[in-house]
């Protein structure tokens, strides 16, 4: 997961899901359990650009599993993305 500031009031989001994960029909179920995951926590997003990569065990994982994973892969970014960068 990618997460950078986009000097906006708004979030966007965008998904990378690549065809090694299946078909089109697995990516796409993939994208709307990930956009439904993510829909609760867009108001904590206002403000950032996040792209969301995807394997292929999000096609099928429970849904209390998914969104786990999206918490702590969430909390990770913005954690990176609020340390401050090398000196120099």
């Amino acid at each position: 997961m990618a997460v950078g500031p986009n000097g906006g009031d708004a979030a966007r989001v965008g998904y990378a899901i690549p065809r090694q994960v299946g078909s089109a029909v697995v990516r796409n179920r993939i994208r709307r359990r990930l956009r439904a995951a993510l829909r609760p926590r867009l108001q904590e997003l206002i403000g950032l650009d996040v792209v969301v990569g995807a394997r292929r065990e999000a096609a099928t994982a429970p849904w209390p599993q998914l969104a786990a994973a999206l918490d702590r892969a969430l909390s990770g970014a913005r954690s990176r993305l609020a340390a401050p960068g090398p000196p120099g």
